[in-house]
């Protein structure tokens, strides 16, 4: 089964928790913090399998977490990092965002292998809080989240030449005879449901990528049949051979038919209408000699004064493919570009540092609250209380940081002491 469009939910893993613990030893019954750091989040990871051809591993799994980070342990123990997941994709797969279709990454050129998603930090354990005021914090500082969004993953096949074309016309046939690809050939609409590769291995040309691009039909840009489908695979290529079939053997008119074609790709893309294509008016092994100088002229005396040769070749017997591929090699080789590689539109926000930590408890002997974290503490150090302005200053920060909110769950009432660092508050909630 090919697949070339998937819809996919990832996750980086959270960051473990830092924890909070002191050092109890037979000769040391009130040892300091030993609290451990958390271990970081897995990532997620992106990386190109030149193995793999369609994104159908997409299509069965959805849902793709890294590991969260294992928790601090005591005795300045670390958690374990979170293992990092990573996704195989063809070579040419772009990751999207799906609500504004915005690149975030094209699997192409040197994007081989990308972190997508980082893990989230480890929290840092109680021991990273000790200090001359405060020498057994009961707080440690959580991991930092994971990040988590879907993706839209496209496949946007890798080729120097796309075959172009109504369906039947010989496209599935050329690609056969000139390279190692061995696409299925049969006599009705929409044969070829996927694009093939194949590598041109043809006399002494220079090998080159071409892909047999389906069948498309009027009305592809807009939806029609599979065309939105099938224009995705030709936008990186550089030239394009424009095959019909000159003989009319299903009764199509291949003048006409060419400029339906180039219509189709102008309004997908305007920039594809004006890559360089060639025409190869294939079948002319179905007529006779003159009638095919016949079609072949009209076809040169409408198209060549617009700058795009015209090849009259059969795709069966063989007879003009060289001049054919030999004018594209040359094509190529002035084409000093390499396949397109989309830029990347969307960037990944990573999720924020986790605020410090601090505690607030009630301690019943003294009858007061008590709130410590080093954040709290740092705010002390540049707040002047005694200033009616820092007072309030001090007062919002404590609002802001859900700090009022704790209290009132711990039940404190109007009038009750709150202590902070050596600083006696009663508390009236304003």
């Amino acid at each position: 089964m090919f697949a070339d469009r998937a819809r996919i939910f990832v996750k980086s893993g959270k960051g473990g928790d830092g924890h909070v613990s002191f050092r109890r030893e037979k000769y040391v019954p009130n040892g300091g913090p030993d609290g451990g750091d958390g271990g970081k989040g897995g990532d997620v990871i992106i990386e190109v399998d030149d193995g793999k051809n369609t994104l159908v591993d997409y299509k069965h799994k959805r849902k793709y977490c890294a590991e969260n980070g294992e928790d601090g342990k005591k005795r300045n123990c670390r958690g374990k990092d979170g293992e990092d997941i990573t996704l195989k994709v063809p070579a040419g797969t772009v990751l999207k965002d799906p609500e504004s279709g915005k690149v975030i990454i094209d699997m192409s050129g040197d994007n081989k292998r990308v972190i997508l998603l980082k893990g989230g930090r480890g929290g840092s354990g109680n021991q990273h809080y000790a200090t001359s005021t405060m020498q057994a914090p009961q707080y440690a500082k959580p991991g930092q989240k994971g990040i988590e969004m879907e993706l839209l993953l496209e496949l946007k096949v890798i080729a120097d030449v796309g075959l172009l074309g109504f369906p039947n016309v010989g496209k599935s046939t050329l690609l056969s005879r000139v390279s190692n690809a061995r696409p299925e050939i049969a006599n009705y609409p929409f044969t070829t449901l996927s694009p093939h590769l194949g590598v041109v291995d043809y006399e002494d040309i220079e090998g080159f990528v071409i892909a047999d691009i389906p069948g498309l039909i009027e009305g592809a840009a807009n939806g029609v049949g599979l065309g939105t489908d099938f224009l995705r695979h030709i936008e990186r290529t550089r030239v394009m051979i424009h095959i019909v079939d000159a003989a009319s053997v299903e009764g199509r008119d291949p003048i006409d038919d060419i400029y339906k074609i180039n219509k189709e790709l102008e309004n997908y893309d305007e920039a594809l209408s004006k890559r360089p294509q060639v025409i190869a008016a294939n079948k002319l092994d179905a007529l006779t000699e003159d009638e095919a100088l016949l079609v072949t002229k009209k076809l040169k005396d409408e198209f060549e004064n617009k700058g795009i040769r015209v090849f009259p070749i059969s795709a069966v017997s063989g007879k003009g493919l060289k001049e054919l591929l030999s004018h594209v090699r040359s094509m190529l080789d002035e084409i000093d570009e390499k396949p397109l590689v989309f830029e990347q539109e969307f960037t990944i926000r990573r999720n924020e540092e986790g605020d410090e930590p601090f505690t607030v408890e009630y301690d019943p002997k003294y009858k007061v609250y008590r709130v410590e974290g080093p954040k709290i503490e740092k705010m002390l150090g540049y707040t002047n209380l005694e200033a009616e302005k820092g007072f309030v200053f001090f007062q919002k920060f404590m609002h802001e940081n859900g700090i009022i909110d704790d209290l009132k769950e711990l039940g404190i009432n109007e009038g009750d002491t709150v202590q902070i660092y050596g600083h006696s508050f009663e508390f009236y909630d304003n």
